[in-house]
């Protein structure tokens, strides 16, 4: 049967033509952001990129700024979790999975430069005023902790030296997220390369000697 476009979706009650509304504000805000900043992105350029007659749109769907960039971000981390997942859970052993994570992330911020910008603007722009969004922490633990799942069962299966698996997360995840505050101050810089020569030099720093 027939199912009208104001159904409930799942998303806390809300019409599909809700949520559809909400996802271009949203997509909105990313393209916002990652053109003029995070402190230079307000309601009014947000609504007239979406085409919006009014801010009031906007407020209508979110509360406010904090809500809707917490929504922003939890987007963003949804398209990148996409993305980066399916490579890693397709790689056969520990190492090759190793590989997949770090070239897959610079491989999205390559194809998806908007996404990225955003988040990274987001982060910077609330940093100092202890408001980074709570998903963009949350996402940072995950992924650090993902990686050290993975080094620490590649341990185990002789695939990995003798590193301390926590460490080594971090120095990957922060090798990963310098590369892209360079890549936003040198627009040029080759990301798939980037990701090659990463996933090199941490293939050498954890290979089992056996």
């Amino acid at each position: 049967m027939l199912v009208s476009a104001k159904r409930v979706s799942e998303h806390g009650g809300r019409t599909f033509t809700e949520e559809a509304r909400r996802a271009q504000i949203v997509r909105a805000a990313i393209d916002t952001v990652a053109e003029h900043g995070y402190p230079n992105t307000s309601f009014s350029k947000i609504a007239q990129r979406a085409g919006l007659s009014s801010t009031g749109m906007i407020s209508y769907y979110f509360a406010g700024k904090a809500e809707l960039f917490d929504e922003v971000v939890a987007t963003v981390l949804r398209a990148a979790e996409e993305f980066v997942g399916p490579r890693i859970q397709h790689a056969q052993t520990y190492r090759a999975k190793l590989r997949a994570y770090i070239e897959s992330n610079l491989d999205f911020m390559a194809k998806y430069p908007g996404h990225t910008l955003a988040l990274a603007e987001i982060i910077i722009g609330t940093r100092d005023r202890d408001n980074v969004p709570v998903g963009a922490i949350n996402q940072a633990t995950a992924s650090i902790d993902a990686l050290v799942d993975c080094l620490d069962k590649g341990l185990a299966a002789g695939e990995f030296a003798d590193v301390e698996p926590r460490v080594m997360a971090v120095a990957i995840r922060g090798a990963i997220d310098n590369t892209l505050r360079h890549h936003m101050l040198t627009p040029g810089v080759d990301l798939e390369s980037y990701g090659s020569k990463l996933a090199d030099i941490f293939d050498r720093a954890t290979r089992s000697a056996s």
